[in-house]
């Protein structure tokens, strides 16, 4: 048997079965979004959906020139495939066009290319080298370091293209992480300062009862005490400790609130900061008393709370942007807004919810054939499948994706390699986040920060990119046998 036959013979045929059919319902969907009425040709190139099927076309020889080239090529060139994409995005910054407010597509003749989602495959590829690598281990904080430099680098240089949405997809990178090893604490103090940015400025001027506190600032306080009495249970299993600092913290509040609604009226967040200075001052002399640096980093993990809570207002205000500010506050109920930021999200409920159960039908929507959802053939792809092709529809993607990722978890969990498992995991963890925000961006469950849906949302930079993590995945995957 030849090496190539062994390729073929390898592969796995029902994940690019599952990317073969999200294509074609995808390339359906930009057709029925696109479509004008008495055009039904869409196979002209001049037409969204004509050129979308070029761009398919394309990624189907990308695909198989992905699965061609050896596996060894990805391992021995990460580095300088890494080098070159962040290079790339330094000179988009300087000469790409200024394209909604953004500067991250260059124009290359007929053809618009957008780095940033490229240089998704380039920091998984780096990721996996330098994790694979024999000295490699998690626990030492210098390896930690390069991990999240290398992870922040294109961030960072997307960031100042101004295009904050496809930086944001580069968190995704942390699930892989946590995966291989990561402590717990650094995933949960992202969750938590996400549950601190979305309690403390959507209940900030809203106050408790008849007494001059915001409930924003003091949820968070509360959460702040609370989580560091649970981590004093949790990484040292010492009753007392903990229940010292969560039972006397409610004690202290309860007393604080009943003076305060029935006596003299105060704010209940002095007593608070009363309250987090005794327990950091608690947990520093059980540090000193135990010898154990646990309580101390326990401290830091609450004072660096406080401090994002406070630096999380001066940033909402005075860094974000007007606009990415009155996403957030329409998502949160802060603002209505229909007419302006609300207007898409909006529009894309009305189309999802006129589809009803088994929607109105290939090419027979309204909402979106009268274009009254921005967008609809990119970042609001879904509320086309929603509409033409209703609940039914709707689940039967969301089921395909769905067996999509539970693929990538089996095949990324039967590589003999740190490098192929770190990778796939890599592409499982993009892949979620483009799911998870976009279809939560469509429905309203998520700010709008502009962000594709996988083999749907128009655009062969998306596409192309999406084909190239996953098919570099698979050619790896498929030389699997000859490293065991």
């Amino acid at each position: 048997m030849t090496r190539r036959d062994s390729i073929w013979k390898s592969l796995d045929w029902v994940t690019i079965v599952i990317y073969l059919m999200l294509i074609v319902f995808g390339w359906f969907s930009i057709c029925g979004a696109s479509y004008d009425y008495g055009d039904r040709d869409f196979l002209d190139f001049s037409t969204r959906a004509g050129k979308q099927f070029v761009w398919i076309i394309c990624s189907f020889g990308l695909g198989f020139v992905l699965l061609m080239l050896d596996d060894t090529l990805y391992d021995m060139f990460a580095y300088l495939i890494y080098i070159g994409l962040m290079l790339l995005l330094i000179v988009t910054i300087f000469i790409a066009p200024d394209t909604k407010g953004s500067r991250s597509w260059l124009i290359l003749g007929p053809v618009s290319l957008q780095p940033a989602e490229f240089a998704k495959f380039a920091t998984a590829l780096a990721l996996a080298k330098y994790m694979s690598a024999y000295s490699f281990t998690m626990k030492n904080w210098k390896n930690f370091a390069v991990l999240v430099a290398l992870i922040l680098l294109p961030m960072m240089l997307i960031i100042l293209q101004k295009e904050t949405g496809s930086a944001l997809v580069y968190l995704a990178f942390f699930l892989m992480l946590y995966r291989e090893g990561m402590p717990g604490v650094v995933l949960f103090s992202g969750v938590a300062a996400v549950v601190y940015f979305v309690v403390g400025i959507r209940f900030d001027s809203v106050m408790i009862a008849d007494t001059p506190t915001p409930i924003g600032e003091f949820a968070v306080l509360l959460m702040v005490l609370l989580f560091a009495g649970s981590m004093v249970w949790v990484y040292k299993r010492r009753w007392w400790p903990a229940l010292y600092i969560v039972g006397g913290s409610l004690v202290v509040l309860l007393v604080a609130y009943l003076v305060s609604e029935y006596a003299v009226p105060f704010n209940l967040v002095w007593v608070e900061w009363g309250l987090c200075v005794a327990v950091m001052g608690y947990l520093i002399f059980l540090s000193l008393a135990g010898r154990c640096w646990t309580y101390l980093l326990i401290g830091f993990f609450a004072l660096g709370s406080i401090g994002f809570l406070y630096s999380s207002d001066y940033f909402f205000n005075k860094v974000l942007e007007p606009h990415q500010r009155i996403r957030i506050e329409v998502v949160l109920g802060m603002e209505e807004d229909l007419a302006g930021a609300g207007y898409n999200v909006n529009q894309s409920k009305i189309a999802i919810g006129s589809g009803g159960l088994a929607g109105k039908g290939f090419l027979n929507g309204t909402q979106t054939k009268l274009k009254y959802v921005p967008e609809q053939d990119t970042d609001f792809i879904f509320c086309t499948v929603g509409e033409e092709e209703g609940f039914i529809g709707s689940a039967a993607v969301l089921l395909l994706f769905l067996i999509l990722i539970l693929r990538l978890v089996s095949v990324a969990e039967r590589q003999p390699s740190a490098f192929g498992r770190v990778y796939g995991y890599s592409v499982l963890s993009i892949f979620l986040f483009h799911l998870f925000i976009n279809i939560g961006m469509v429905l309203g469950l998520t700010p709008v920060i502009g962000i594709p849906l996988p083999f749907f949302s128009y655009g062969g930079s998306s596409l192309w990119g999406f084909t190239i993590l996953l098919f570099i995945f698979l050619r790896i995957d498929a030389g699997r046998n000859r490293r065991i």
